[in-house]
């Protein structure tokens, strides 16, 4: 099976043209060497792919015949995480996010105000500790 099918079989990338485009950015890994999207790949592989500006380690068990369930992912492959990668992953998720609803247009007085004086407070909290 292709790589780039493979991807998409087990619902890594949500279509088989992102992943192709993955895999040509070299954002694809497989056995410690980039891959073209026509790399066929076999039981025991090991995988490693960038999505979303972090690293996923998967080891291929077997191939599907075409694309599976998100429950039956498991099935297929088994993803291997780095402590590292994990702590990286949970700190991102906990960090501020100053975004806005799109279409709000740009922040009032008050508004910047209140961001800012919420920056300040985060930023003496981590000097604090």
């Amino acid at each position: 099976m292709r790589i780039d099918q493979y991807l998409w079989c087990i619902r890594l990338f949500r279509s088989r043209n992102i992943a192709t485009n993955a895999c040509k950015k070299a954002q694809v890994i497989v056995n410690e060497q980039s891959v073209k999207p026509s790399r066929e790949i076999l039981p025991s592989d090991r995988i490693k792919v960038r999505k979303d500006q972090v690293w996923h380690h998967l080891e291929v068990i077997s191939l599907p015949k075409s694309r599976v369930g998100a429950k039956l992912v498991g099935l297929y492959c088994v993803e291997k995480i780095d402590a590292g990668d994990a702590e990286r992953d949970q700190l991102q998720r906990l960090t501020f996010q100053g975004k806005r609803d799109q279409g709000t247009g740009r922040p009032t007085k008050k508004e910047r105000r209140d961001l800012d004086n919420l920056n300040e407070d985060e930023q003496s909290e981590d000097q604090i500790i």
